[in-house]
C-alpha cells in the first residue's frame, strides 16, 4: 500500500488543535477553506508579528500518523489533528522530502512542500513533555524536528481520508526542508 491521507482537519480559530472533518477543500494559493491559516500572506501569529506582508508558505500543514504512533508508545495520548495539522498522512516519511516536492492527493489536489514545522512552546503547553519528543537532537547535536511539514496549494480540490498521495520530487540538486 502506498501513501494515503489518514485524516483531515481544520479550525476557523487560532486554536492549537484542529477538528477532524469528513473532507476539507483546499483552495489554490490560499490553503484550507475555513481554516484560520488560510490566505496569501502569513497567518501564523508569530510570523504576522515579524512581517504581515510575507507570503504564506504554511497554507497546509501535514503530519505523518506514524508520529502519533511513536508519541503514544512514549506515553503521550496524541491523536490526529491534535498537533494542529490539516492533513494526517500514513505511509510516507514527510521530513525526508526536499523543498519543492509535489504531493498529488486524490484526483485534483497538488501541494508543494515549503518548510519543516518548527515545534514551539505551544506544543509544550498543550501537553507537558511533548516538545522534547518532537524536537530532539541526534548524536552529532543536529536538531531533529518531528512536527510535520508545511506546504502551499498549487491546485485545489477536495481531500478525504483514504485519498492516495503520489510524490513527485523536484529536479536535482535537492534542498532539505528548513524550519519556518
Amino acid at each position: 500500500m502506498g501513501a494515503v491521507v489518514h485524516a483531515v482537519h481544520l479550525s476557523p480559530t487560532h486554536s492549537f488543535s484542529k477538528t477532524t472533518q469528513f473532507s476539507i477543500r483546499v483552495l489554490e494559493g490560499l490553503g484550507v477553506e475555513g481554516d484560520a491559516h488560510m490566505g496569501v500572506t502569513v497567518k501564523h501569529r508569530f510570523h504576522v508579528k515579524r512581517d504581515p506582508t510575507a507570503p504564506n508558505l504554511c497554507q497546509v500543514h501535514l503530519i505523518p500518523d506514524e508520529l502519533h504512533d511513536t508519541l503514544q508508545a512514549a506515553g503521550f495520548p496524541v491523536t490526529a489533528g491534535q498537533l494542529g495539522e490539516n492533513i494526517t498522512t500514513r505511509g510516507m516519511t514527510l521530513a525526508d522530502l526536499p523543498v519543492g516536492t509535489r504531493l498529488a492527493i486524490g484526483n485534483d489536489v497538488v501541494l508543494e512542500l515549503t518548510a519543516m514545522r518548527n515545534p514551539c512552546v505551544w506544543i509544550e503547553r498543550f501537553m507537558p513533555g511533548l516538545l522534547a519528543q518532537v524536537k530532539t537532537t541526534d548524536e552529532n547535536g543536529k536538531v531533529i524536528r518531528k512536527a510535520g511539514v508545511m506546504s502551499i496549494v498549487l491546485q485545489g480540490g477536495e481531500v478525504h481520508a483514504g485519498d492516495p498521495i503520489a510524490v513527485t520530487l523536484p529536479p536535482l540538486p535537492h534542498r532539505a526542508l528548513k524550519p519556518i
